[in-house]
């Protein structure tokens, strides 16, 4: 897995903070008691595009086997503002997801119970961070 550099891509941003509003809308139309692993694993792409968009505004792409892991890495290391406790989640969350994806994982409806204001205070603070890149 590696960085590439690239031009930052403002128009393509805009278009992936389109996409995220879509998928934030569906989320809100789920019933998340009935499915909270589709809720778990549509909030994680949610906050993955979200951190491409800020590497993409950056100039860089992640890609190759283990790219997800590497974006987390990169906003920890480059944004001071994510706090330790929201970098530690959001890589939990990926290896759920993954579970969710490749092993047919089910989440307890708790979860997103629990989580819910750690997942929207976070997807909030990254877009915050992508409107001053903007």
């Amino acid at each position: 897995m590696e960085l590439v550099r690239i031009t930052p891509d403002r128009e393509k941003a805009r278009a992936i903070m389109k996409m995220v509003s879509s998928t934030l809308s569906m989320i809100a139309q789920l019933d998340i008691s009935q499915f909270p692993s589709h809720a778990t694993k549509e909030y994680y792409d949610v906050i993955r595009e979200l951190i491409s968009v800020i590497i993409l505004l950056d100039g860089y792409k992640a890609r190759g086997e283990g790219a997800h892991k590497k974006q987390i890495e990169y906003l920890d290391q480059h944004y001071k503002e994510i706090d330790k406790s929201e970098i530690v989640f959001t890589d939990e969350l990926r290896v759920i997801r993954n579970r969710i994806s490749y092993e047919g994982f089910f989440v307890k409806e708790g979860y997103i119970k629990r989580n819910k204001k750690v997942i929207t205070n976070f997807i909030m603070k990254l877009k915050s961070i992508i409107q001053k890149k903007l």
